[in-house]
């Protein structure tokens, strides 16, 4: 191998330009090829879990995001059928295990804007806005990409490694020939942003807000808005055959929020984005030069944010596997490992806690809704099952039982 060519990453999305930054830390030089104008403004992932920030901070990017998130320690469940709050759980209760024993709310665009404001003058940091990925080979020592201009010119570079960071319909995993095993839900999902203070006058209501029902669940959370103005998020289940037209029209959207949260007076709506959500894991995370990271290789339903996590945590994973494999201080083997502790990460943990989740806030039949709440309501009054609760939801045991795997 060359040790001279870079790594090129396509997709300059949270999880590549997490990856890129990790790598360049480690003295490895990175391309990020991002096919969009400038870095996108997606309403998505909000919640970084404390393993995630501990992350973060080793990268230095921590104290840079802390003063502009929200720091949410406490998530509670709710019961909409009865108004009931079925439990708290407070992430302060492990301060003697966790660095930062909180969830900070901070959007991943932002995420994105500030990597490119502290890295993005370092010439061995190199992220090239309107560059679509369009295609590569593999050779024993490198592969080379194809990049695709917006004014239809080519460019072939030459990568030491390709990672593929181009979310769940990766062009990058499909020219690879890597299979991505799962499935997907009939139901649309619609995520609706509006200014309204659900906190005022309402002690029920956290930060962070798991609500079940049968017939509607949601998920509710507040987050710092583009401009700095709060904003809190709703994430709704759209009825099965619903358009997104339907979903988008102002008026449902208005039913939609007074049916669940009825107030006196409009909304006031900050954005409503509708996607497809699936529960899909890559074969492999490795095939050759060629790795995958974040949606590329994974992606889950929303409940319990654990998406953008379990992406930044493939991305310093990866990154400590490969930059001693570019720099010839490890064999190419070491990426297989990558893979294996991953990939367990992803299949035990991330998509069983979601798939769980979901079962349990949309659970219909009356008797097992009640059972699941009352065992929900009996692991928040014991301590230790509260705790292991908690450090499964913020994939701390995932990490544990990842680093496990040879």
């Amino acid at each position: 191998m060359a040790e001279k060519d870079r790594v090129v990453i396509a997709g300059g999305g949270p999880v590549g330009m997490v990856t890129a930054l990790a790598l360049f830390r480690r003295g490895v030089p990175v391309t990020v090829l991002e096919t969009l104008d400038e870095p996108f403004v997606d309403q998505r992932a909000a919640s970084n879990h404390p393993p995630t920030m501990a992350m973060l901070h080793a990268l230095g990017l921590a104290e840079e995001i802390i003063p502009e998130g929200l720091v949410a320690p406490v998530y509670r469940f709710h019961d909409r059928v009865t108004g009931e709050q079925i439990v708290e759980f407070d992430l302060g209760e492990l301060d003697d295990e966790l660095e930062f024993p909180y969830v900070l709310q901070y959007e991943q665009y932002k995420l994105v804007t500030k990597i490119l404001a502290l890295y993005g003058d370092e010439p061995e940091f190199d992220v090239r806005f309107s560059c679509a990925f369009a295609g590569f080979e593999q050779a024993d020592d490198h592969v080379d990409v194809t990049v695709e201009h917006r004014d239809g010119g080519r460019e072939t570079l030459r990568a030491s490694y390709l990672i593929g960071c181009d979310g769940g319909r990766s062009a990058v995993r499909k020219q690879a020939g890597i299979a991505f095993e799962g499935f997907t839900y009939p139901e649309l999902f619609i995520k609706i942003g509006t200014y309204y203070d659900f906190m005022q006058g309402d002690g029920r209501i956290a930060i962070r807000n798991y609500f079940s029902d049968p017939a509607e669940w949601c998920n509710l959370f507040k987050v710092n808005g583009e401009d700095g103005r709060p904003v809190w998020r709703g994430v709704f289940p759209m009825r099965v055959g619903e358009t997104e037209a339907e979903a988008r029209r102002p008026e449902t959207i208005e039913d939609r929020m007074q049916k669940f949260f009825p107030k006196p007076g409009a909304y006031e709506i900050a954005y409503a984005n509708v996607y497809t959500v699936s529960q899909c894991v890559a074969e492999t995370m490795n095939r050759g030069r060629v790795l995958l990271a974040g949606d590329s290789a994974h992606v889950n339903n929303p409940i319990g944010g654990m998406g953008l996590n379990g992406g930044i945590h493939d991305a310093m994973n990866l990154a400590d596997k490969l930059a001693p494999v570019w720099k010839g201080e490890a064999g190419p083997e070491l990426l297989d490992r990558y893979t294996r502790q991953r990939r367990k990460a992803a299949v035990d943990f991330t998509q069983a806690q979601t798939i769980a989740n979901k079962k349990l806030m949309e659970e219909r039949d009356p008797d097992i809704r009640a059972r699941n709440l009352e065992a929900l309501r009996r692991v928040g009054e014991d301590r230790d099952q509260r705790r292991a609760y908690m450090r499964r939801a913020a994939l701390v045991e995932s990490l544990e039982a990842a680093a496990e795997v040879e």
